[in-house]
Order: C-alpha cells, then sequence, then structure tokens
C-alpha cells in the first residue's frame, strides 16, 4: 500500500496498462479484488450527456475510490485510455459479480493525469440509462384493470348482476332505485352483447351487425404457439370483446376502453420519437395481460413484440407491485420512471411518490364520468407525463450538466449536485377523486386472482379437446399484509366474497362527478413537439369551481380559522339536510355535510359579552402577527391543523405557471376556495409559499369577521336585518365577502388557459 492508497495492476484483456492507487472515499472500505483492476469492456459513446452526469442520476453518491498514477506523465497507456475515455464521453468497465465500477476519466485541477472516479452501477443499468438520457427518454409504467380498461366474462356480469338486484329488493330511497336500475341495464345490456358473441360469433348493437374478425397474434418467442382470435370492435362505444382460449368460448371476455387511451398513446409515440419507454404491471393473469395489452397497442408501436414478454410484468395478486421487479434486468432506474395507476398503495412503499394516481375507471357505475370534465381522465395523465418530463430534463439540462462541468478530480464527492427525480414532478395522493371518496359500490370488472380464477374456471368446465390455459408466469414480488394496503385493495375481492354478506347497498347509488382538470404543460422544449396539442386545445380549457357548495363550506374560512382561538362555549352548527346537498355534492357520495365551526354570531346570541367579543379581536391580530413569524417549513403543517380544526379540506392543486422558467406554481384551497398561490423552484417551495399565502389571507379574513362582529355588537345587533341559515349571519359579514376574491382576476365560472394547458389538477 503507498502512502495514498493501495496500488493496483490495470489491465485491459490480457495487456497491461500500468499501475494507479486507489484512493479510498469516506468510508467506503472498496477495494479491488487482489488489487487487479481488469477492464472488462469500454461503455457506449455518449452524444450528449457526460458519463458523471449519467452515473450521478443513476447511482448518486456512489463512488467507491478515486484513482491516480505515482507516476503523472509517464504511464502513456493509462493516459492514452483516460484521454479516450474522457474526450469520447465513455467509461472504462470493471465488472465484479453482478455489479459494474466505471472508471470515469476526470480533470484534474493539478494536471494529475491520468486520474479516475469509480461509480458503482447494478448490471446492464448504465447502458440503458445513457440510451434514455440521450434520446431525452423517460420509463412509463401502466396498470391495466379500471386504469386503462375494464373487462367482464358472463360470469363476472351475472353476478354483479345478481348484487344489484339484490340490492334494489332493499333499497326504498327512489334516487337510489334510479342510480342502481340504470347501472343494471348498463351491465345486462353488456351481457347481452358478450352472450351473443359467445355463442354466434357477432353481436347486433343498434340493429347493425358485426361479425367477427379473425385477428392474429405475433409469436412472442418460439416457444408460443401461432395464435388467432376472433375480435369484435365496436369503435363507437369503446368495446373490444375478445376470447382468450380461441378455442374455449367461455373464456370470452367484454373489454371496455378508457376514454382518450388513443390521445395518450399517440402522444408516446408522436412523429416517431419515443418519450416514454413503456412498460406494463398488473397483477392479472398473465395470457390475459398480454391480450389486453394487445387490444390496446395492436400495432405494437408502444412496446416490440420481442419485448413484450419482458415489459409485461404479472405480480401475484395480494403482493406489492415493485418497480424493482418492473426493471429488474437493469432497463431503467426508478428515479426514471412514473406509474400510471388507479391505486398507489398497491405499489412498494418507497415507488408510491412515482405513481400518478387516476380516478378508477366506472363505465357502468358511472358513465358519464369521463366526458364530465373539461379534459378526459388519460389526457389529465398525458399532460402529467410531459409535464413531469419536460421538468426532468429541465433540470437535468439546467443543473446537473452545468454543475458537472465544474467537478474537478480533487473535489469532495458529498459536494456533488443532486439529479432530478421523477417524484419530484408528480403531487402525491391516494386518490384524485373529492376526499377519497365515491369508490364505485362494486368492483365494475375482473380484478387479480379473479381473472385467473374465472378464465381457469371456464377451462375446468370445458371439455374442448382438453385445451388449457398456459400457467400464470408472475414476477417475484414481495409479500404484503392486505390490512396495510388500505381500504382501496378490498375492490380486488369478487362481488360474492365482498358483496353478499353486506346487507346495506351503497350509500349512494349515483355516479361521482370527478373535478379532474388538466396538468398544464410549462412551456418546455421537450414539449413543444406534441403532435396532438390540436386535439387537446380543441377542448373547453376551463376549471371546473365548486360554485354549488353549500353556504356553511363557503363560509367556513370566515368562521375562526384559528380553531384553538375559539370559545369552548361554541358550539358546531347541525349537518345540513338532504334537500340543501347540491347536485354536485350528492354525485361525489357527500350524503353528509362536514358540522361547521360556530359564527360569531351565535356566539353573540349566546349572550358573549361586547368585552369578550374585543377581546377575541385582539386575540385575532396577535394570531395574525404569529403567522408571520412561521417559517416556511411549518406552513404547510399549520394550514392543515387549522384545516382539522375546522373540519375543513385543505388541498394543494397544480396550476399553469405564467413564469418562462418552468417554476413550479400550487394553489391551495380552503373547502374548494383558493385562499393563496405560490411559486417556487421545486414543488416543495411551491407549496409552503403557497401555503403561507394562505395563512396570511385567513389571518386577514378572521381578523376582518371578528372586526365586524365587534362592530355589530357595539350597535344594536338585534336591528341587523337577519338572512340566517345554518347559523350565519350573511350581511353581517357583507355580501362582498361571500365569495372569496379571485387572485387572478379571471371569473369564477372558468379559467381559460393558454396554448397546450386545460388547468389545473391534484396529481
Amino acid at each position: 500500500m503507498s502512502r495514498l492508497g493501495f496500488k493496483c495492476v490495470v489491465y485491459h484483456g490480457e495487456t497491461c496498462l500500468g499501475e494507479l492507487d486507489a484512493i479510498p472515499v469516506s468510508d467506503q472500505g472498496f477495494q479491488f479484488p487482489g488489487n487487479e483492476i481488469r477492464i472488462h469492456h469500454i461503455s457506449p459513446h455518449s452524444e450528449r450527456c457526460p458519463p458523471l452526469s449519467v452515473l450521478q442520476t443513476i447511482s448518486s453518491f456512489s463512488v467507491r475510490c478515486k484513482l491516480e498514477s505515482s507516476f503523472p506523465g509517464e504511464q502513456s497507456h493509462l493516459i492514452n485510455l483516460h484521454a479516450s475515455c474522457f474526450y469520447e464521453c465513455k467509461t472504462a468497465v470493471v465488472v465484479l459479480g453482478d455489479e459494474e465500477i466505471h472508471l470515469v476519466a476526470m480533470p484534474s485541477k493539478q494536471k494529475k493525469f491520468p486520474c479516475f472516479w469509480c461509480y458503482s452501477v447494478p448490471m446492464g443499468l448504465y447502458n440503458s440509462s445513457l440510451a434514455l438520457l440521450n434520446l431525452r427518454c423517460l420509463a412509463i409504467v401502466f396498470d391495466l384493470d379500471e386504469t386503462l380498461i375494464v373487462a367482464n366474462t358472463m360470469k363476472s356480469f351475472e353476478d354483479r348482476i345478481e348484487t344489484l338486484r339484490g340490492w334494489l329488493a332493499r333499497e326504498t330511497d327512489p334516487v337510489r332505485i334510479s342510480g342502481m336500475s340504470g347501472e343494471l341495464k348498463r351491465y345486462a345490456d353488456d351481457r347481452a352483447l358478450l352472450k351473443q358473441y359467445a355463442e354466434n360469433d357477432y353481436v347486433v348493437d343498434n340493429g347493425k351487425m358485426f361479425r367477427v374478425q379473425m385477428e392474429e397474434v405475433p409469436q412472442l418467442s418460439e416457444s408460443h404457439e401461432k395464435v388467432v382470435r376472433p375480435i369484435i370492435r365496436l369503435q363507437e362505444k369503446g368495446i373490444v370483446i375478445t376470447r382468450i382460449n380461441p378455442e374455449i368460448r367461455d373464456t370470452s371476455v367484454l373489454v371496455r376502453l378508457r376514454p382518450a387511451w388513443e390521445d395518450l398513446r399517440s402522444y408516446l409515440t408522436a412523429k416517431g420519437r419515443k418519450r416514454f419507454e413503456v412498460y406494463v404491471c398488473t397483477m392479472a393473469e398473465r395470457d390475459y395481460a398480454l391480450e389486453i395489452w394487445r387490444l390496446l397497442d395492436p400495432e405494437a408501436h408502444l412496446i416490440s413484440s420481442r419485448q413484450l414478454l419482458d415489459r409485461v410484468v404479472c405480480v401475484k395478486s395480494g403482493s406489492r407491485k415493485s418497480l424493482q421487479n418492473v426493471f429488474q434486468q437493469g432497463t431503467c432506474h426508478p428515479k426514471m420512471a412514473m406509474v400510471i395507476d388507479d391505486r398507489s398503495k398497491v405499489w412498494e412503499d418507497r415507488d408510491q411518490p412515482q405513481v400518478h394516481v387516476v380516478p378508477p375507471f366506472t363505465p357502468y357505475y358511472a358513465p358519464q364520468a369521463e366526458t364530465a370534465n373539461a379534459v378526459p381522465v388519460l389526457c389529465v395523465a398525458r399532460n402529467v407525463a410531459c409535464n413531469v418530463r419536460g421538468y426532468f430534463f429541465k433540470e437535468f439540462d439546467e443543473n446537473l450538466l452545468r454543475k458537472i462541468s465544474d467537478i474537478f478530480y480533487e473535489d469532495d464527492v458529498v459536494n456533488l449536485p443532486t439529479a432530478p427525480d421523477v417524484s419530484n414532478y408528480l403531487m402525491f395522493e391516494e386518490t384524485a377523486q373529492p376526499n377519497g371518496t365515491a369508490n364505485a359500490p362494486i368492483t365494475e370488472g375482473m380484478h387479480g386472482a379473479e381473472i385467473d380464477r374465472r378464465l381457469n374456471q371456464a377451462v375446468a368446465d370445458t371439455t374442448t379437446n382438453g385445451s388449457e390455459l398456459r400457467p400464470e408466469i408472475s414476477q417475484p414480488s414481495a409479500p404484503v399484509n392486505p390490512t396495510a394496503i388500505g381500504p382501496a385493495t378490498s375492490r380486488t375481492l369478487i362481488p360474492s366474497q365482498n358483496l353478499r354478506n353486506s346487507s346495506e347497498p351503497p350509500l349512494l347509488s349515483r355516479p361521482p362527478v370527478v373535478p379532474l382538470v388538466a396538468i398544464p404543460h410549462h412551456g418546455s422544449a421537450m414539449v413543444e413537439e406534441d403532435a396532438n396539442r390540436a386535439n387537446l386545445n380543441s377542448r373547453p380549457s376551463v376549471v371546473p369551481q365548486d360554485s354549488d357548495v353549500s353556504k356553511c363550506d363557503k363560509q367556513r374560512i370566515y368562521q375562526n380559522p384559528f380553531g384553538h382561538s375559539i370559545s369552548s362555549s361554541s358550539s358546531p352548527c347541525p349537518p345540513s339536510t338532504a334537500s340543501q346537498v347540491k347536485t354536485e355534492e350528492a354525485y361525489a357520495g357527500h350524503d353528509q355535510q362536514k358540522p361547521c365551526v360556530s359564527s360569531g354570531s351565535q356566539a353573540s346570541e349566546a349572550g358573549i359579552s361586547q368585552n369578550h367579543v374585543h377581546s377575541r379581536d385582539r386575540e385575532a391580530q396577535i394570531e395574525a402577527g404569529r403567522v408571520n413569524l412561521l417559517t416556511s417549513s411549518m406552513s404547510i403543517s399549520a394550514l392543515q391543523e387549522i384545516g382539522r380544526r375546522c373540519s375543513s379540506k385543505v388541498e394543494f392543486r397544480s396550476v399553469l405557471s405564467t413564469s418562462k422558467d418552468l417554476q413550479f406554481s400550487v394553489e391551495v384551497l380552503f373547502t374548494g376556495e383558493k385562499i393563496g398561490v405560490g411559486m417556487g423552484k421545486t414543488r416543495k417551495d411551491a407549496q409552503q409559499q403557497a401555503a403561507l399565502v394562505a395563512l396570511h389571507s385567513l389571518a386577514e379574513k378572521y381578523v376582518n369577521y371578528a372586526t365586524t362582529c365587534s362592530g355589530a355588537a357595539d350597535g344594536n345587533a338585534d336591528k341587523l336585518p337577519l338572512q340566517n341559515e345554518n347559523g350565519f349571519l350573511w350581511d353581517v359579514i357583507g355580501s362582498e365577502s361571500r365569495e372569496l376574491p379571485r387572485e387572478d382576476g379571471m371569473g369564477k365560472e372558468s379559467v381559460p388557459v393558454g396554448g397546450d394547458f386545460h388547468g389545473s389538477s391534484a396529481t
């Protein structure tokens, strides 16, 4: 060992290139086996990304050691290796077991050539990530059932119809009866179509006959048999009917495709340039999953036939999905991937920040939910994906690459710049639906183990030449406690398990209207190539406002947002009656209003003295002063605590940023009303800024309200015109304050958005 480190002999193949000193980095304790550095190969040339930027992105802060020469300038072979790697953006790769050690040629302030940094990377990950970064490409992983499609067999249709009939027999509410009857009819209509297909190989829809078209399934490998399936496509209805095993009619499946899938697919393949490498991760049976994906991507533009077996990953029902399993062959790093799924809890905890959650596709329970929004759910997902890609490579180019160019061999590795991460550009939420409610009362289609059971049961019940479906091939996955997945997981149960023991139907059998709007594209160079802009721009670009929220909710922020300063004698106002529930709230499944915090008028009526009112006014001013002292890190938790004490929902939503530098912009909604907007270089900064603005806004409004109440008490409260609803005196507050002032200066009904952008959404 030299005074600097271990002396190592460097070989390229059988050729000895010279000797280098391996300098340990911090507490790594890394040492090359036998003090020999045997270069296995040279990495591919990088067109635009220096190797250090690639390695820092996929293997941050994994520098194992530094290499330098004790005789700089005297070892020509090593100097040539260093120069070749440095100027051609290559690395020398040493293979150690299942990892690669990449020797990165570094510039030196002291001209200590040759000199290298040694990065450790899983086998194959560098080459695949290099290709993605050079092409400005990320990975996107799709779930299938209730995310992109809903599928049913005859048996699953019959089970759901039986369940609904049982609920209808016990139901007395005419509104719910009407909703259930409509849902039942939609199931029955599709069951009739599937029955015609299974028995006759044709269907009659609206007096028009559609016969099966035989479609040949590409052979995915030499071991796969040639398969020809009878297919019926009802394009106008978004229905495809197929047969998983062409020889067994009982494996017939009716598939409903989610609206706007074509828009999303076109974006992913526009102009023949890949923006994302596509993967599928599902809990479905493998043959079923492969056929469903073929229906979604019939021309194999998203995933080629030779890649399909590796990229469609099937996880056993009851296990967690994992990006590590999806990319188990080193095809991508999870930090460079996003997921489109209707549930995040089915993913490993470490992967959940990568998930963009979409509302479950419910064509039977809520057929109009997809068209009720200004922008369809999958167009929102498309915009999110476009945003994520733009932000990722903006950060990569403007932050990482610029700082990497200033890094020298002598620098400390702990001072390396942080790499972009897809999760930084996604707003993590379990559900995109209001308050996390409004799940369909029964599962719309088959899930996980049910698919395997349904299809294999059909095979077992059939004697057609002893034909069998191939067994499911599942990727390894970590076991999970079902209770840890959360309530949403119960939707994977079959109706007979989940619903027959339930004595009550769902609270509301009417479809929820999910107030989804698009995540806007933020003016990035990556975004402007989109071939679908004209299509999306033709859609109305509006941000739905909760114009019909009850007065109790709309005024809640005036009712002591700082809940701890309210007198203990105050009592919450009663919930609104059913007649006060607005149409949109009913459709969202809100059968009951949250209790409202009591108003100042109630305090007056209860006999609170004028001095008490003035005291409370002073307390409010002190409280407002305290808000000014809150640090940004405390602002979000403080705002959420206010919402909790007021039984009100605090939402952070991404909005269109008018800035040219792609800053994040976030708005804060308090029971549906916007009370603050913030901007920042990161999502977290924007959220904190928005929370601070919202706290100031709440404080000002509370002070104004308390002052108004004080003035009313100084006068004669009995002489005030009492327009009372749920204990609130609207005229005391003033008509001008019944609606929060809009910070953007736009009307309440819509917010026009320019370019490609369609509004805001909570991602």
